[in-house]
């Protein structure tokens, strides 16, 4: 696949999962709206934005790793020609899912939502379901023992501090 054609399926489906998981449907819960100004969370306000901002670049990091170096999309439509296991992949398996439920908390905490909060963990079951039932089976179907290596060193949800220097 041509960069441009990645580059592209990449951008479509970056506003299709991640806008909608973590944009639309956390407004459509807060509408981006304090539940109380004066509520405590301000105070966390630095936190929340660390959260946020982390969330954001590890997203458009990886978006970008399977474009640039994989050819593909993280859509399985459109896959990688290669195990991407660059940049945020060194530090855990999942940076993308991590990242959007980064994006998720941090909103949750900054509008005091705790129906957003639950939205998290739902999101987060969903998307361990669907990491342990498809992806990693598919994943080791299709790059065998490289794929083994690389889960016996980077965790699959808590990230490393130091990077994996594998492979």
């Amino acid at each position: 696949m041509r960069k441009g054609l990645a580059a592209m399926g990449s951008a479509v489906f970056f506003v299709l999962a991640p806008g909608t998981v973590a944009g639309a449907v956390p407004w459509a819960i807060t509408r981006w709206t304090l539940a109380n100004p004066d509520w405590p969370q301000m105070a966390l306000l630095p936190f929340v934005i660390v959260l946020i901002a982390a969330g954001l670049i590890v997203l458009l990091d990886s978006f970008g790793r399977f474009v640039w170096q994989g050819l593909g999309t993280p859509t399985p439509m459109m896959p990688t020609n290669k195990l991407i296991i660059t940049g945020f992949y060194r530090h855990v398996r999942n940076p993308m899912y991590v990242a959007v439920l980064s994006l998720i908390l941090g909103q949750a905490v900054l509008f005091g939502s705790t129906w957003l909060a639950l939205y998290a963990s739902a999101i987060w079951a969903v998307f361990h379901l669907s990491v342990v039932g498809h992806e990693e089976p598919q994943l080791r179907a299709d790059y065998g023992s490289v794929f083994d290596t690389y889960c016996q060193s980077v965790r699959r949800w808590v990230p490393r501090l130091r990077p994996w220097r594998g492979l």
